[in-house]
């Protein structure tokens, strides 16, 4: 059988060199005055604009890959490049492979979930790693068996958070030493049984610009209905706008979000229109680690949330800290995305 959990070691020496990449850009930006620069977009990735810190990134993750296949066959997914197959040349080095078919692990890697928040230096972004085993084709959200995500702090950190989870298994939340990697603290996440319906963080993600009225609508609607039909305090339901799906389904894991909605797709397709939207990259492997920590993560309305790990699908969903919450709270949010029929 299959071992992922082996693979915890090497994707987290990769999350070192990744958080050690981006944060050496940023100090270099702020000592040079040239922060601002690793905002310029350079290209348009396969998933996403690439942006000039994200390309210091990128050469770190290249340089890990072409490390690992070296020695054995696997497959890397980046919102840069998309899919890569490499193996063992067997002379020292890395071949080109046709496809998945190859016995190796079928790995997905954020480097910068967060980039807009982190080369602005304003707040963490994080790395995420969805990793599948071995399969003839690509893999699915479903076909998941570990999740890896590890926090980029900005430039005034001095630790950083990791999460790490086996599907089906618990997640294990840490706090680390930026300069050593030391373990500070760690513990197994659970989000309890209470049914949260006020104090706390309760959040639609909005950030751009056109959809904001739509989807306030939406949220309008859900927390009338939680202050009618749930008695929820909604002046203590708080917002959030973090503009990183990955850093916003760790802290729905952590327990310091209580719900976080995304339906930026759903109100774009509404609405006939283009937008961005989260990707499966972005939060794949984060969702398994939330759902370790007990959260529980749905499509907006509800049904099975599954995708396959590429560069293009759009992902909505939604985040609720633990199934009591989910079963007092879905019926609300389901209630309210009615408003994008209306």
């Amino acid at each position: 059988m299959f071992d992922s959990a082996a693979w915890i070691a090497p994707l987290e020496e990769l999350c070192e060199r990744v958080r050690r990449a981006a944060r050496d850009a940023i100090r270099e930006g702020i000592a040079n005055g040239t922060l601002a620069s690793l905002g310029r977009p350079v290209r348009q990735g396969a998933g996403d604009v690439t942006f000039a810190l994200d390309e210091h990134t990128e050469l770190a993750l290249d340089r890990w890959f072409d490390e690992v296949a070296r020695e054995q066959p696997l497959s890397l997914l980046t919102e840069d490049q998309g899919w890569r197959h490499r193996g063992p040349d067997g002379r020292g080095g890395v071949r080109e492979l046709a496809g998945f078919d190859h016995g190796g692990p079928r790995i997905a890697v954020d480097p910068v979930d967060g980039t807009r928040n982190l080369m602005a230096d304003l707040r963490s972004a994080w790395v995420v790693v969805s990793f599948a085993p071995p399969g003839k084709s690509g893999p699915r959200m479903s076909d998941l068996s570990l999740g890896l995500v590890s926090e980029i702090p900005d430039s005034r950190a001095a630790k950083f958070r990791q999460l790490v989870a086996l599907a089906g298994g618990e997640c294990r939340a840490s706090e680390r030493e930026l300069a050593t990697g030391r373990v500070v603290a760690e513990r197994a996440l659970s989000n309890g049984t209470e049914a949260h319906r006020d104090h706390g963080y309760f959040t639609f993600f909005r950030y751009l610009a056109d959809q904001r009225p739509a989807i306030a609508r939406i949220e309008a609607e859900f927390f009338a209905r939680l202050a009618r039909d749930e008695g929820s305090d909604v002046r203590s339901c708080y917002d959030d706008q973090y503009i990183s799906s990955g850093g916003q389904l760790a802290l729905v894991a952590l327990g310091l979000y209580r719900m976080a909605v995304d339906v930026r797709g759903l109100v774009a397709r509404k609405r006939g229109v283009a937008t961005i939207t989260s990707k499966p990259y972005d939060l794949a492997g984060a969702v398994v680690c939330a759902r370790a920590a007990g959260a529980i993560v749905t499509a907006p309305d509800g049904s099975v949330l599954d995708f396959p790990i590429d560069c293009t699908t759009p992902v909505d969903f939604a985040a609720f800290a633990n199934a009591a919450t989910a079963s007092r709270l879905a019926p609300h949010l389901q209630a309210a995305l009615k408003t994008l029929d209306a």
